[in-house]
């Protein structure tokens, strides 16, 4: 199995560690959605600075978040995004849709 983690790392502040693919991800979308439901704050930040490595299904679960947060009715921004996953993002088109932290 994959070795992948979701915590909030400070108040509003959800650090994705590990490898985001199939295995890890079904867990990682469960525990990413009860934690920005329960973050006290209106904005949640998704930081992906502590990804290893990432699958297609990375994006994917930055898109889950982003429906969790505005069901929740939060704002989310994601940070740190690799260098692969931004590739990844540009071929899908999903640059201009991802609230990326400047």
């Amino acid at each position: 199995m994959s070795q992948a983690a979701i915590g909030e790392s400070s108040p509003g502040v959800l650090r994705l560690d590990g490898v985001l693919d199939y295995q890890s991800a079904p867990a990682l979308r469960e525990q990413g959605a009860r934690l920005i439901g329960a973050s006290q704050g209106t904005t949640c930040v998704i930081d992906c600075a502590s990804v290893s490595k990432s699958s297609s299904v990375g994006l994917s679960l930055l898109l889950a978040f982003m429906r969790d947060a505005e069901a929740a009715g939060k704002s989310l921004m994601v940070r740190g995004l690799s260098e692969d996953m931004r590739q990844i993002a540009g071929v899908c088109g999903l640059l201009e849709v991802l609230p990326l932290e400047s």
